[in-house]
C-alpha cells in the first residue's frame, strides 16, 4: 500500500516537474532533479510515511539516499510551503488530485 502512495507522488511529481521517473530517481544535482525529489520526500512524509519506507523505495528505483538528504529535503520543502503560497498550492494540488484518484483518505 505505501509503494502504491510512494509510486502515485513520484508520477505526479515527475509531470509537474517535466521529468521521466528515470531522471527524477538518477544520482544528479540538478536543481531541478533535486526539487522533485525533496517534494516527493515531503508529501510521502506527510502522508505519514516512515523515512525507512521512502529510502527503501528510493533505493527501490536505482537512487539510494541516507536519512539525513531525506529530513534535509523534507525541511526545505515544508519551509516553502509555509512562505510561499504559490508553492504550497502546486504541494496541495498533488496531495488532493492522488488522493482522489487513488480513492486514499486526506
Amino acid at each position: 500500500m505505501k509503494k502504491d502512495i510512494f509510486d502515485a507522488y513520484a508520477d505526479a511529481i515527475a509531470e509537474k516537474f517535466h521529468l521521466t521517473l528515470g531522471e527524477m530517481f538518477t544520482k544528479t544535482r540538478k536543481r531541478e532533479v533535486v526539487e522533485a525529489r525533496q517534494m516527493l520526500y515531503f508529501l510521502a512524509k506527510e502522508r505519514p510515511m516512515r523515512i525507512s519506507y521512502i529510502k527503501r523505495f528510493m533505493e527501490e528505483n536505482g537512487c539510494p539516499v541516507e536519512h539525513s538528504t531525506i529530513m534535509h529535503g523534507y525541511n526545505k520543502v515544508k519551509a516553502f510551503v509555509d512562505s510561499d503560497p504559490d508553492y504550497k498550492y502546486v504541494v496541495d494540488t498533488i496531495a488532493k488530485q492522488n488522493a482522489y484518484d487513488e480513492g486514499w483518505a486526506i
